[in-house]
């Protein structure tokens, strides 16, 4: 079994709720047509137990097992504070 977990690196937009925050993900892809690059964006749910986070916080989380319906992520750590 494999213990390697996924890393996700973006930019708190929400605080979703009580220790929840929303990232946003941005993703460079080659367009199939064109050739060119383009930017893709996922959000996720991200737990944060220390209620933490702000808006505009740079950080990465880390996959964990379904803390809720839609939150499967964790905070690892808080790469840079954003401006308020």
């Amino acid at each position: 079994m494999s213990t390697h977990k996924r890393e996700i690196h973006g930019l708190v937009v929400t605080k979703s709720g009580d220790k929840t925050a929303s990232v946003l993900v941005t993703r460079s892809v080659m367009h199939p047509k064109y050739h060119k690059t383009v930017k893709r964006f996922k959000k996720y749910l991200i737990h944060d137990e220390k209620n933490e986070l702000s808006v505009g916080d740079s950080v990465i989380a880390l996959e964990c097992r379904p803390l809720s319906k839609s939150k499967s992520y964790r905070l690892k750590t808080i790469l840079s504070k954003g401006v308020e």
